[in-house]
């Protein structure tokens, strides 16, 4: 059977499990022997769907090309770029209040220790379908209402979408631009990408489900902007990710300084933007794995590129009752991409 056929084998029999309404799947090697594109269920595989998290490695391609022009530096606090913003108050640990001195890089590298907001209760509407807008000030309000999850600078990463939440404003503050603007402009025209962009509207492409309950939140995803609000497809985020893990997008000096890798929770680590998954030998009967660098997103989104084989996998399961799912089907197509990717 040809390769083809045994990973559009392989969507099918993950679409036909419970919960799952669609699956689609972009795979590509390095030097392009193998190219697949296939979908199952609800979605073709053309469709725009919303890549959630994925949207952070947008939030930190443009980061890292500010601080190439001097337009802001990774170490300079977010309060002196975000003048207009009161960020007092919105982390205190132990007594001592952190909001003010929080710097960008610490944001990009999820080392703040800022909560996530998405924790708050938005996280149970999303559930339930509750939709509703918020803007950065909502946020703040948010995040300062939940604990913290630990002082700045401690050395290891804590997811955070307020992060990337308060990143998205440093890049309307710097540039003047909206977000979308800044992505139009310094992303997808250089790339000649035409359907990505930051949601609007109702348009949120391919429905998004938790288990079977389809998820009309249309004004939710619209507010998740840099964190999680971008839309594109396969084809084009394959552009982007070959882009960016080519150093087609900012220096290698800086590729490699956001490949500084912290411990998030298993099995993924946290650079600037970017997460990376390894699995250890024990978990697989002592067979190595290759290591997957990219994003994933809490409705089943992912993005990464297997250096060791030289693969990039792209797609999505759009719905949010198993987040982890996509590393596990991952390893099954790169398993398959060995044993039948040959000369095509």
């Amino acid at each position: 059977m040809a390769l083809d056929q045994i990973l559009q084998a392989l969507i099918d029999k993950e679409c036909s499990k419970a919960h799952s309404h669609a699956v689609i799947l972009r795979v590509q090697s390095g030097d392009g022997r193998v190219d697949f594109k296939g979908s199952a269920g609800e979605a073709r595989p053309d469709t725009r769907f919303p890549i959630a998290s994925v949207a952070k490695m947008f939030t930190a391609t443009l980061i890292m090309q500010l601080v190439e022009k001097g337009q802001i530096e990774l170490d300079q606090t977010v309060q002196s770029i975000l003048t207009d913003v009161d960020l007092s108050g919105l982390h205190v640990v132990k007594g001592v209040d952190y909001g003010a001195v929080l710097t960008v890089r610490q944001l990009l590298h999820q080392t703040s220790g800022l909560a996530d907001y998405y924790e708050s209760d938005l996280a149970n509407d999303l559930k339930l379908g509750k939709d509703r807008s918020y803007d950065l000030g909502e946020v703040l309000r948010m995040t300062q209402a939940l604990a913290p999850q630990t002082a700045p600078g401690s050395g290891r990463s804590y997811y955070s979408d307020t992060n990337f939440q308060l990143l998205g404003a440093v890049i309307e503050a710097a540039t003047g631009q909206s977000l979308d603007q800044a992505l139009q402009t310094r992303i997808c025209a250089p790339l000649g990408l035409t359907q990505t962009a930051v949601l609007t509207g109702t348009d949120v492409g391919l429905p998004v489900y938790h288990k079977d309950q389809l998820l009309k939140i249309p004004r939710i995803l619209t507010s998740m902007g840099p964190d999680g609000g971008i839309i594109s497809t396969l084809d084009e985020m394959m552009i982007f990710l070959r882009a960016f893990m080519q150093n087609q997008l900012f220096k290698p000096e800086n590729a490699a300084q956001m490949r500084q890798w912290n411990r998030l929770f298993f099995p993924l680590h946290y650079g600037y933007g970017l997460m990376r998954i390894k699995l250890p030998r024990w978990m697989t009967l002592l067979r190595a794995t290759p290591e997957l660098i990219g994003h994933s997103g809490a409705s089943g989104s992912f993005a990464y590129y297997a250096p060791e084989p030289d693969i990039y996998v792209i797609g999505t399961f759009n719905q949010t009752d198993a987040p982890r799912r996509p590393i596990g089907f991952m390893f099954k197509v790169l398993s398959f991409v060995a044993k039948h990717g040959g000369p095509r």
